[in-house]
């Protein structure tokens, strides 16, 4: 300590310089950020600070100073990435899609008169296969038109979770990675186990085979391919390759993703109108209602 100037420096915290004269006690630390006075709410200059501390927060955490509006839309989006987490938590530094918020989101969407079609936006290096299964389920047997777009990967289970939409896209850059079923931890080295694991793959591969245009025979031909990737078994299709293989229906980015979602909505929404009317709720009511006479008179009645 400088006894001369009452300069303090305490761990790494900022210099803090105090007058002997004035009786000051050490404060230890400081903060670095800036105190803001409090404002006044009558002052006619406080929104202009307030849009000042608006544009700063957009610029620390977006890095731009103005954010879109929100608008109401008919479509709602769904993102699956990072990892798809299952019935144990991974280490909070990934990045995980959790199943408990995504079937929410899809059970508001069903409910949700005002929304006509989801975008789900995959990229994601796969995860636990139910949880992912649940997931593509739930999107395979909504109402409402779905699109899918596939942009950097959309690995493992995320496959079937592409597929299970009503269209898919994939970016030309984008990838998919089809190999077989592994499992992580304790093992009990029994027949039983591999017929779960040849049981749970036959799940996933009828799923992708029903909801694509790809045919078993090839899709287990590329999940056991050797020699495509360094250190497993299996193949990596980039772009074009899962169209031409018939897992994706067209290569391409979100302007297309959206324009086939609007294509899709007016459609779903003819079908559906018609199957409403074809079968009504409450049976119609007859034209020519029976006299009172006759229903008392009939079997059940009041003569009875």
């Amino acid at each position: 300590m400088d006894k001369s100037l009452g300069i303090t420096r305490q761990g790494q915290g900022v210099p803090v310089m105090h007058f002997p004269h004035h009786g000051v006690e050490d404060s230890g630390w400081v903060s670095e950020e800036p105190m803001d006075p409090p404002g006044d709410p009558e002052d006619p200059n406080q929104s202009d600070v307030d849009g000042q501390k608006v544009a700063l927060e957009n610029i620390r955490q977006l890095g731009q100073i103005s954010v879109p509006a929100p608008m109401v839309s008919r479509i709602h989006c769904i993102s699956i990435v990072g990892q798809v987490e299952g019935h144990v938590l991974l280490p909070p530094r990934n990045k995980t899609t959790k199943y408990e918020h995504i079937i929410p989101q899809l059970v508001a969407v069903e409910q949700n008169p005002d929304i006509k079609g989801v975008l789900v936006i995959l990229n994601t290096v796969g995860g636990d296969i139910e949880a992912g299964l649940a997931i593509a389920e739930m999107i395979k047997g909504l109402s409402k038109p779905t699109v899918s777009l596939v942009l950097g990967g959309g690995h493992s289970i995320g496959a079937p979770i592409a597929v299970a939409a009503s269209y898919s896209f994939i970016a030309d850059s984008a990838t998919i990675t089809i190999h077989p079923i592994r499992l992580t931890g304790l093992v009990v080295g029994v027949p039983q186990t591999y017929e779960y694991l040849d049981k749970m793959q036959d799940r996933v591969v009828r799923f992708i085979t029903d909801n694509s245009r790809i045919s078993q025979e090839r899709l287990r031909e590329l999940m056991f391919r050797t020699g495509d990737l360094m250190r497993d078994i299996g193949t990596v299709l980039i772009g074009k390759d899962a169209v031409n293989a018939g897992l994706i229906d067209e290569v391409g980015g979100l302007h297309k993703a959206v324009s086939k979602l609007e294509e899709l909505i007016p459609v779903h929404s003819e079908d559906h109108l018609e199957k409403s009317l074809a079968d009504p709720l409450w049976p119609s009511i007859p034209q020519d209602p029976l006299p009172f006479q006759d229903i008392a008179a009939g079997p059940g009645g009041v003569d009875h």
